[in-house]
């Protein structure tokens, strides 16, 4: 029989995530997602929230963009796949087990303002050098679209 293990998660980050590298130099950050869902109680016609939180690790390229560019609050789509972790509790000696969510992609939503800025976490430079480092702002009028280039293509 064939087996198939496939999640697609969108939601908000409840926390920021914290990049930790491996001894191999491979990053990880584990990122927890809040999932609202909206039904209405049939009884009192009442619009009901609820909210699964779920624990989603990354791995490599994509841990790094994440610790770049999330912030609590912001929202991400993630696909992956279950996996279950299993462990010995070490005070009471018992099997435990846990399944999470191992993110193999990851697509940043929502605009660059506002909640989860978009703009990439920085550490504070010295006020010289971030005034020196900030690119000069396009104005419409010098945007792509505006003025193509000679060949015309669109790129996309």
């Amino acid at each position: 029989m064939a087996s198939f293990n496939r999640v697609v998660l969108m939601g908000n980050l409840t926390r920021d995530p914290e990049v930790r590298y491996t001894t191999g130099g491979t990053a990880v950050t584990d990122v927890s997602l809040a999932i609202n869902r909206y039904r209405t109680d049939k009884n009192t016609n009442e619009r009901i929230e609820e909210t699964t939180f779920v624990e989603v690790t990354l791995w490599g390229r994509t841990a790094e963009i994440a610790g770049e560019y999330l912030g609590k609050g912001r929202p991400v789509l993630i696909e992956g796949r279950l996996q279950q972790d299993q462990w010995e509790d070490k005070e009471t000696g018992q099997k435990r087990s846990k399944l999470k969510v191992v993110g193999e992609s990851m697509q940043l939503l929502g605009g660059r303002e506002g909640g989860g800025s978009g703009a990439p976490r920085q550490q504070a430079a010295p006020a010289s050098q971030s005034a020196q480092a900030a690119p000069a702002e396009r104005s419409p009028e010098q945007s792509f679209y505006d003025n193509p280039g000679s060949d015309g293509d669109v790129p996309f």
